[in-house]
């Protein structure tokens, strides 16, 4: 389950993995993302904003797309992500 925000929002920071492990979505504390694909490193990268459990995002190219969290599970468009175990 996603832990709350201080200020209200799921805490989405940190990386997130599809099952098969190829995409690989980072979180990063500062408002930007990096997403690999493979063996291809900042495959996209870009901004992303947290309102409660959704988020926006904004591709350096000017893409946007869309996520949900939803018991702990990233919901990014056509993708499912699940948050990488973080070590203790």
């Amino acid at each position: 389950m996603a832990q709350i925000a201080d200020d209200g929002n799921v805490d989405v920071i940190g990386m997130w993995v599809t099952a098969d492990g190829y995409i690989r979505q980072e979180l990063l504390p500062d408002g930007r993302y990096d997403e690999a694909r493979g063996e291809r490193r900042s495959s996209y990268t870009g901004r992303y904003t947290v309102t409660g459990s959704h988020l926006d995002y904004v591709d350096d190219t000017g893409f946007t797309a869309t996520g949900d969290i939803r018991d702990g599970v990233l919901y990014h468009e056509h993708l499912v992500l699940y948050r990488e175990e973080r070590p203790s």
